[in-house]
């Protein structure tokens, strides 16, 4: 267990020298885990298998273990056969068991081994009263057997993602889901509502824009009692595309006299300051540096490119000098990540691919190869990025950006327009 602990130290410190720096992980060091379900208690099996795939596909998709293939039977309530796990090569041994209790609630008992060390390292229980959100559940016991490693942190795993789906040109609704699109809920729905945007951290409320009315409106709903607030109306368009650390504040896109332009808006005072006044487009802003600078898209170059521009002060800077059409960037810290049309890439036409950049360096890192890939979207620990990728239908992607690694979750009906988490 030592050396498993020591690897994750190793890496973190190697991370903390160059965020952008591309690390591969050796396979062979990382712990290799067997989870197994020994229900036998409970009627309905398909909770029960569900939840076994998803907190093994949560452990693959963290990066720090390797899956064992092989299922070893056990009783819950029995040692497990150490002897004949480390045999096998599994250093890690998840058991969970599901039952129903008198108030009809799921509860799902966990116990992991740690097999070099022949000790129960985690005995824990978990319980909804509803089966729908069981994928939170399974997110959940993947967090804490992550944790008892001492590696990088999943906690955005337990997270919300909100995102726009289009049910026709002119309809389409507010949804909140779980990473894997497994849980889904419609939380807003009639007429056409676009750009959700999370309130805060919190994500206890959300803003998003209506076209219900003849004039495009800032909506900001809470999620818990769904009480709704009108915000701010702009003929042309107006979007909510970031928020500040402190949620005071709001990066806009609004076009009042036709040209859209970058604005900030007080949610405090209710005052709104425009942030840009070129005469053509700016749009999709997003603060960086401690909230002192917008990064957004702008026409300027007669392409869309990415621009920053340090709040209170008059000069322009661009951002990227790869590309003739590079729009929808997302910011984390001092890094930028963008989707760029590249209509001549080898893999086909009409490709989007994501790029990721330092506000800090030269440094460029290509994240996806094929297909159109927009709407990227930070983590919150800025190690992971989520975002749309299209084809035949859409796609929810996760890239783990420090392992190499991507994810694609299918939408099953509609089509995504916008994503947040």
């Amino acid at each position: 267990m030592f050396k498993i602990i020591l690897f994750f130290i190793l890496f973190e410190f190697a991370f903390s020298l160059d965020a952008t720096m591309k690390i591969v992980k050796n396979k062979s060091n990382l712990p290799t885990i067997s989870v197994v379900s020994v229900n036998d208690s409970i009627k309905d099996r398909s909770i029960d298998t569900k939840l076994l795939k998803l907190i093994q596909k949560d452990l693959q998709v963290s990066g720090h273990f390797n899956d064992s293939s092989i299922t070893i039977e056990t009783e819950f309530t029995q040692i497990p056969k150490y002897k004949i796990l480390r045999n096998n090569g599994i250093d890690l041994y998840l058991v969970l068991q599901v039952k129903k209790d008198t108030k009809n609630r799921y509860i799902i008992n966990t116990k992991l081994y740690d097999v070099n060390t022949n000790n129960i390292v985690l005995n824990k229980s978990y319980a909804t009263s509803a089966y729908e959100r069981y994928p939170f559940l399974a997110h959940k016991i993947a967090i804490d057997v992550n944790k008892y490693l001492k590696a990088p942190s999943i906690g955005w795993m337990d997270k919300f993602v909100i995102f726009s789906r289009y049910l026709d040109s002119k309809t389409s609704e507010i949804v909140i889901s779980d990473y894997t699109l497994t849980y889904q809920k419609v939380v807003v729905k009639g007429g056409l509502n676009i750009f959700p945007k999370w309130a805060s951290s919190e994500q206890n409320a959300f803003y998003y824009t209506s076209y219900k009315g003849l004039v495009p409106t800032l909506m900001k709903q809470n999620l818990y009692t769904n009480k709704l607030e009108i915000i701010l109306k702009s003929d042309g368009m107006i979007i909510c595309s970031d928020v500040s650390d402190d949620g005071k504040k709001l990066v806009l896109t609004m076009a009042p006299n036709s040209q859209p332009d970058i604005y900030i808006y007080d949610t405090e005072s209710r005052i709104k300051t425009r942030i840009t006044k070129y005469s053509g487009i700016d749009v999709g802003g997003s603060f960086v540096e401690n909230d002192t600078k917008i990064v957004f898209v702008s026409d300027r170059l007669k392409y869309p490119n990415i621009f920053a521009k340090k709040i209170g002060q008059n000069g322009v800077e661009r951002m990227i000098y790869h590309g003739k059409n590079n729009s929808q960037a997302t910011t984390s810290d001092d890094y930028i990540v963008y989707s760029s049309r590249e209509t001549d890439n080898e893999f086909g036409s009409n490709v989007f691919n994501l790029y990721l950049i330092s506000t800090k360096s030269d440094y460029v890192r290509r994240l996806t190869t094929n297909g159109r890939n927009q709407f990227p979207k930070f983590s919150s620990d800025g190690e992971s990025l989520l975002f749309i990728k299209s084809t035949n239908k859409s796609y929810l992607g996760i890239i783990r950006i420090n392992y190499n690694k991507s994810f694609l979750f299918p939408l099953k009906s509609g089509k995504l327009q916008s994503i947040d988490w």
